[in-house]
């Protein structure tokens, strides 16, 4: 008897906090993939680094050996300078003298990185004032973009989603979610050919270091904001029309990050999304003024025997009264259920 009323007991918990264990259980595998990731990186990317310590190590050494009357802490030095000139985008190779930071395409490009949040981190204001104003620019920029694409987004799903959807759907009589399943993978085939496989080939071509493999990581990078920095086109010694190729750039990262969120809407309106979703969200806590109106609203049958006589027998504002009454207490009690 104690076993059955236990098993009942811990039946009801599960079944009242299914939406807090699916969140539990969403954490615990979210970690999960973080330690994994931190793994396949650690034991991927290790090796490659002792390498690259060597050569470096090995490097120097010989460079010193060459150079007897240039001292360790001299090198040292310079070679601290260097990088930290390197970290603001300044380099001391003779092959990039030529390309500045800061010109008008540069610092475009570098405006539009930091609006969408990308980053790349290869050119940063070298100034106090530079660095105020982009803190300013910042507060006041991301959240303007923000409610631009938002607008831009939402517009391009009116037509790009949501009216070819609808216009299958009732042409071929086909279930909604075929319908949006199948719009929603043509659409990301479109994006990722022409936002990822097609500039992928260009910048292989445009980028004489970047073969295709690192071209279409770039692309990536870019259009998910991720940002990492280490692959920035543009930057090549005697880059051909660089200052054009630089506002190319700037218009594909915003038209790409337009595409890329589209394809996310996309994938959202999808009802097995929203199942999902549904899945680890609290459900929506009924407010007082709802139940009022559901405790009002309780029709009996014999109340509503004869709704169309009585509807006859009102006057316009009590029909629109009761109508009223009775569209919110149907929406109430879907809510609830």
């Amino acid at each position: 008897m104690l076993q059955c009323l236990s098993a009942a007991w811990c039946m009801r918990v599960l079944e009242g906090n299914r939406s807090t264990w699916y969140f539990v259980l969403l954490v615990l595998v979210y970690v999960l993939y973080l330690v994994f990731g931190a793994v396949v990186f650690s034991l991927v990317e290790s090796p490659y680094e002792d390498l690259l310590r060597e050569e470096l190590g090995t490097l120097k050494q010989q460079f010193l050996q060459d150079n007897d009357c240039l001292s360790e802490e001299r090198l040292e030095q310079f070679l601290a300078k260097a990088l930290e000139a390197s970290n603001y985008g300044v380099s001391v190779l003779n092959d990039t003298s030529t390309n500045y930071n800061w010109d008008f395409t540069s610092a475009l490009f570098f405006a539009s990185t930091v609006l969408s949040t990308t980053g790349y981190g290869h050119t940063v204001p070298l100034s106090d004032e530079g660095k105020a104003f982009c803190i300013l620019y910042s507060v006041v920029g991301i959240p303007f973009t923000l409610l631009f694409l938002t607008a831009v987004v939402q517009r391009i799903m009116v037509f790009s989603t949501r009216r070819p959807v609808a216009y299958v759907q009732r042409r071929w009589a086909l279930s909604k979610p075929l319908v949006s399943g199948v719009h929603a993978g043509l659409m990301a085939l479109i994006v990722v050919s022409c936002f990822f496989l097609i500039p992928a080939i260009i910048f292989s071509v445009m980028e004489e270091e970047w073969n295709f493999l690192e071209s279409f990581y770039f692309c990536f990078i870019s259009l998910s904001t991720i940002g990492l920095g280490d692959y920035v086109p543009g930057e090549g010694y005697n880059q051909k029309f660089r200052q054009l190729y630089k506002v190319g750039i700037t218009v594909y990262l915003l038209l790409g990050l337009i595409a890329m969120l589209v394809v996310l809407e996309t994938f959202c309106e999808l009802q097995q999304l929203k199942k999902l979703r549904k899945m680890f969200y609290l459900k929506k806590e009924i407010t007082e003024d709802q139940l009022n109106i559901v405790d009002h609203d309780h029709f009996s049958f014999a109340s509503v025997s004869d709704p169309v006589a009585s509807l006859y027998s009102m006057n316009n504002g009590d029909q629109s009264i009761l109508f009223f009454n009775v569209i919110s207490a149907s929406y109430t009690c879907a809510i609830a259920a």
